[in-house]
């Protein structure tokens, strides 16, 4: 893929991949129902003629300094214009998704070091440098929900259908330690005071040897004095996903005082 789009951005040094195509570069999660999913993404500076070839989308967008840069060899819009580019044609929540894995990181503690590639500064900086850009209400929005630490679009998605049902923030990038064993365990979201760890296991959790860990997991959880929730794949669905009432029930058994009388409806 990446070579594609390099192609098509080598056949004209004014061209620069944008949103759909600069996510891809990127390797940000986009939802499946993308109507251009087909389409290589082009941009031209304003004053230039769109660039009009057969299976690109063209358009022509302004670029304040830093906002193309040269990834992997090609040119494509910085991680943080790529967001606010995105806020044009992605649902809320997904934007979210998108804003999270961008700033994305994790120390050299974590099991798997990450660095981000940006800051939420930055993903600030470049929605504030834009105020008349379309979508730039939903990229504001989406901003302020935007947080370091969740490693898949699905763990996204389900933080933000907690909140919208009422539920506590969980938080991210929380560490189990068990001092006594010499190890440290990582929720995917936790709730350190009510001693509640959130894992969300998609398909990549169905293979013998990713049981195992998350068997052992569970273990040291447990050891620690803490209840692991897990959240399946199927959890999120429909608009009372499934996995909102798993965990307000271990919050309330754990002692959560909100929303004790109130039914999930």
């Amino acid at each position: 893929m990446t070579s594609l789009l390099r192609g098509y951005s080598e056949l004209d040094e004014s061209s620069v991949l944008v949103d759909f195509s600069a996510a891809r570069i990127w390797r940000a999660p986009l939802p499946l129902w993308l109507p251009r999913c087909g389409e290589v993404r082009l941009a031209r500076p304003s004053g230039a003629s769109t660039p009009r070839r057969k299976r690109v989308g063209g358009r022509k967008l302004s670029f304040a300094s830093g906002e193309v840069v040269i990834h992997d060899g090609v040119r494509v819009t910085s991680p943080a214009r790529t967001y606010l580019d995105l806020a044009e044609f992605l649902r809320l929540e997904d934007l979210v998704a998108v804003g999270d894995y961008l700033v994305n990181a994790h120390d050299e503690h974590h099991p798997y070091p990450r660095k981000a590639l940006c800051t939420v500064a930055e993903l600030r900086g470049t929605v504030e440098a834009h105020p008349g850009k379309r979508g730039i209400k939903k990229a504001r929005l989406a901003l302020d929900m935007v947080r370091v630490g969740a490693d898949s679009a699905q763990e996204t998605l389900l933080r933000l259908a907690l909140i919208e049902h009422g539920l506590p923030e969980p938080v991210l990038n929380h560490s189990l330690s068990l001092p006594w064993r010499g190890v440290c365990v990582w929720p995917d979201a936790a709730y350190p005071e009510w001693r509640l760890s959130l894992q969300y296991d998609g398909g990549v959790h169905d293979g013998k040897d990713q049981y195992l860990r998350d068997f052992e997991r569970q273990r040291l959880t447990e050891e620690a004095g803490w209840t692991e929730v897990r959240i399946g794949k199927g959890d999120l669905k429909g608009s009372r996903p499934f996995a909102v009432v798993r965990v307000r029930e271990a919050l309330a058994s754990a002692g959560w005082p909100g929303n004790r009388a109130r039914s999930y409806s």
